[in-house]
C-alpha cells in the first residue's frame, strides 16, 4: 500500500510548511540571505501557489500516512522539487516519492543545488548521475543536472 497521493488544495499549508522549512534548513547556510529566507519566503505566500487548479497543485504529490511528511512536484519527465520534513528524513520517504515519480511518470532528470552534497548523494543512490551540465539560476544559484539512464 502506497502512502502517496495527488496533492489537494487542503494540503497547501502543509506543503508550504515543508518547502519553507527545507529551504531554510538546507539552503540558508549557503546563501545567508536573511531578507529572503525570513521575509520573502513564508508559508502564507508559498501556500497560495497551491490554490485550486494551479499548475503547482496539479503536478504535486504528497506522502501521507496520516501526516503529510513529504512532497514531490513533477514537470514532464523532470523532478521540479522533492522535500521531506526534516524530522522524517532518513526513513525512506524521499526514495518512495522518487520511485513513485520514476514508475508512474518516467521521471529521469532533475536539477540539484551544486552545494547540496546530501541531495546529490541521495539521487546517486537512486540511480541518477551528474551530466556535467550546469546553470546559474537567479544570477547566483548554481544548479547541476542529474539524469537517470
Amino acid at each position: 500500500m502506497t502512502h502517496i497521493r495527488p496533492a489537494t488544495e487542503s494540503d497547501a499549508s502543509r506543503i508550504a510548511e515543508i518547502i519553507v522549512t527545507n529551504y531554510r534548513v538546507n539552503f540558508y547556510p549557503f546563501f545567508r540571505n536573511d531578507a529572503f529566507y525570513f521575509g520573502e519566503l513564508n508559508v502564507l505566500d508559498t501556500a497560495k501557489e497551491y490554490s485550486a487548479g494551479s499548475a503547482a497543485l496539479k503536478n504535486t504529490f504528497v506522502y501521507d500516512d496520516g501526516v503529510i511528511k513529504g512532497i514531490i512536484r513533477i514537470s514532464g519527465n523532470e523532478v521540479e522539487m522533492l522535500y521531506v520534513e526534516p524530522l522524517f528524513q532518513n526513513q525512506g520517504i524521499g526514495a518512495e516519492l522518487l520511485g513513485y515519480a520514476i514508475n508512474n511518470f518516467a521521471v529521469n532528470e532533475l536539477w540539484v543545488l551544486e552545494y547540496n552534497k546530501r541531495g546529490i548523494d541521495f539521487y546517486r543512490r537512486n540511480g541518477f548521475s551528474l551530466t556535467g551540465e550546469k546553470i546559474t539560476e537567479y544570477e547566483f544559484v548554481p544548479l547541476l543536472k542529474m539524469k537517470r539512464e
